[in-house]
């Protein structure tokens, strides 16, 4: 499978001509929905979610059951379904997004494992049941510290590991995170940059 980041928290996923694109926000690039097949949307933030290129795109866009996105058909998910998009395998985890303080932001949240080997956890820090290879990672937000992260990568204890929703801190900030990571996990963690694949 092959990996593009895009900015944010943004995910291209492609295999064998297919294409899955995930969280596609107001700062990801809008080619990184070149030729989807279907975009999975993890919450209803606009940086998670660009509800107006995504109105237009003709394809399946999945998203929380519980999600407010107006003026964008939805596939409603709930946690724990699995689910075929794009001919990839998914399963919906999670529920609800990170609090940052007294209780907000307050929103459904799912984390996507997809294939059995990729998990976007979006804006939450659950750790699924089954193992995964590939943890896309938040390494930044007013929900997330990086203590945290470095403890959400070990818990989930993935053979590699790489960095999301990282657009909101500057490059002092990002590489004390990605040395923090890099040195405290026992993961292979890289930082990739905008339009970077594996």
């Amino acid at each position: 499978m092959r990996i593009t980041k895009y900015t944010h928290a943004c995910v291209r996923l492609e295999h064998e001509g297919r294409v899955l694109v995930v969280d596609p926000g107001i700062w990801s690039e809008p080619d990184a929905l070149t030729g989807a097949d279907a975009v999975l949307v993890t919450h209803e933030h606009a940086d998670h979610v660009d509800v107006l290129r995504l109105r237009g795109l003709g394809v399946p866009v999945y998203a929380p059951a519980e999600a407010d996105i107006p003026d964008l058909d939805v596939q409603r998910v709930s946690a724990e379904a699995e689910f075929t998009a794009a001919g990839f395998t998914v399963r919906a985890v999670g529920g609800r997004h990170a609090t940052v303080h007294g209780g907000q932001p307050d929103c459904a949240n799912l984390g996507y494992v997809v294939d059995g080997s990729v998990y976007h956890p979006g804006d939450a820090l659950h750790v699924p049941e089954e193992p995964v290879d590939t943890l896309l990672v938040p390494v930044h937000g007013s929900w997330l510290s990086a203590a945290q992260a470095i403890d959400f990568v070990n818990a989930v204890g993935p053979r590699r590991a790489f960095a999301v929703h990282d657009a909101q801190i500057n490059e002092r900030g990002l590489g004390g995170v990605n040395g923090w990571l890099a040195q405290e996990t026992d993961t292979d963690y890289r930082f990739l940059r905008p339009r970077a694949s594996l």
